[in-house]
């Protein structure tokens, strides 16, 4: 796919009259989710069918928006007294322009491949903007709009509610309940701490040449494998991991303990071996913050097994201790890493943040879960996307779940896989037990 790049600019937010920022210099100082979290620029990838909104609507949607997210204009930087900020110095989004002289139907891949990678900008090197974004012109008049925007900013949570916000300003709509931004004292750890959880092997470790190690060529022998699983299918596996239980599995518990044990049969490791998985949990109700709170605030649950546990126990025992794992991050947990986060031992110990992106996570599995996400409400006022999928991430382990563009409860998964595993994982894939 051979992709012509256009034009390349920064659109700054564009404020009503009166309603520009007053005072030069201000920030959002980084929380300690923020700090946290993964240091990386994440990307998603839009279709458009025909008639495609105008570049000039866009834009201009994008920096009336731009105006109420003042975080996605900026930089990171330091604040005035050297602590990691976001410095809301409206420096504005990268926005890029290209065109495909083909019709998209024959270009889109229906998975993520390296193609993708020329549909939005850059992902690495020396980004000076929080927000990236491509918009790609097929010949068919279709639009691929290509998104990105670094995790330090913001977790997908926060991201969607700005691309249903962007959607509205381009619309002309009023853009709903502002963002809540950190401030200075809102994650402040209690008058007596209390770390009553372990916090130095989950949330944090001690640095390990493997931390750097990632993009070094093991991509090569991943591919990224699209499992579609119907309604149907999805009403059957809760259901025989729910037997016997009064309250069913949630989809997302079904589908995750459906995956776990189908990539650790695919992988073919020892029965004594132990599998992770890494998922994010939500803190925004636990700690009693409204939806719209921007940034990060999420942590991490990590259910474990052994392989033979895992294969020789049925479906609901692997829903069940993802279930259980959980339920144990709660708001306790949340305000135990609070105090831990903020008493000065990750320093003198020299810990590091344990989510760092590596090639491959075997025998152990991530996942990214955006089933809960509005991403389809992403609307410029020519409709709904007739897709989204995240962009070409080929780290090994690393699940995508996204309700399908059908629009009727089936789930895509985006399932990368070394290559001479693949056969072994389609074969179980689609298999109840």
């Amino acid at each position: 796919m051979e992709v012509k790049v256009l034009s390349s600019k920064l659109v700054r937010p564009a404020y009503n009259a009166g309603a520009a920022p007053a005072a030069a210099g201000e920030y959002i100082p980084l929380s300690v989710f923020d700090r946290v979290t993964y240091n990386m620029q994440m990307a998603i990838i839009y279709a458009f069918q025909p008639p495609a909104p105008s570049t000039a609507a866009v834009e201009k949607g994008l920096a009336a928006v731009l105006a109420e997210y003042r975080a996605f204009a900026g930089q990171l930087g330091e604040a005035p007294d050297g602590t990691p900020a976001l410095l809301l110095n409206d420096r504005g989004a990268r926005f890029v322009e290209a065109a495909v002289d083909a019709d998209l139907v024959d270009m889109a891949p229906a998975k993520p491949t390296p193609e993708l990678l020329s549909l939005h900008p850059d992902l690495e090197g020396d980004l000076q903007e929080v927000v990236r974004l491509q918009l790609t012109r097929f010949r068919c008049g279709s639009l691929a709009v290509g998104f990105t925007s670094n995790h330090v900013a913001a977790d997908g949570h926060a991201t969607s509610n700005f691309l249903v916000a962007w959607g509205r300003a381009t619309r002309g709509l009023p853009t709903g309940l502002p963002p809540v931004h950190h401030q200075a004292g809102l994650f402040k750890p209690r008058a007596s701490p209390r770390v009553e959880f372990d916090h130095r092997s989950r949330e944090y470790r001690l640095p390990s040449p493997a931390d750097e190690q990632h993009g070094h060529g093991a991509a090569e022998n991943i591919v990224i494998h699209k499992a579609h699983f119907t309604k149907d299918f999805i009403a059957a596996l809760r259901g025989k991991a729910s037997e016997g239980r009064g309250r069913p599995f949630s989809r997302f518990e079904t589908i995750l303990a459906h995956l776990w044990r189908t990539m650790t049969r695919a992988r073919g490791l020892n029965p004594e071996e132990t599998s992770q998985v890494r998922l994010s949990v939500d803190g925004r109700h636990r700690l009693g913050l409204p939806a719209e709170y921007f940034g990060n605030l999420v942590l991490w649950a990590f259910p474990t097994a052994t392989v033979a546990d895992l294969l020789g126990r049925p479906l609901r025992h692997a829903a069940q201790v993802i279930h259980d794992e959980v339920a144990r991050v709660d708001g306790a947990y949340f305000r135990s890493f609070v105090d831990f986060a903020s008493s000065g031992a990750v320093e003198r110990e020299g810990l590091a943040p344990s989510a760092v992106c590596r090639d491959v996570l075997c025998p152990n599995v991530e996942v990214d879960s955006w089933l809960t996400f509005p991403f389809y409400e992403l609307d410029f006022g020519t409709g709904s996307p007739t897709y989204f999928m995240p962009s070409y991430f080929p780290t090994e382990g690393m699940l995508f779940l996204v309700p399908s563009y059908i629009g009727d409860g089936s789930v895509d998964a985006f399932v990368p896989v070394s290559q001479h595993n693949l056969e072994a994982f389609k074969e179980c894939c689609y298999a109840m037990e």
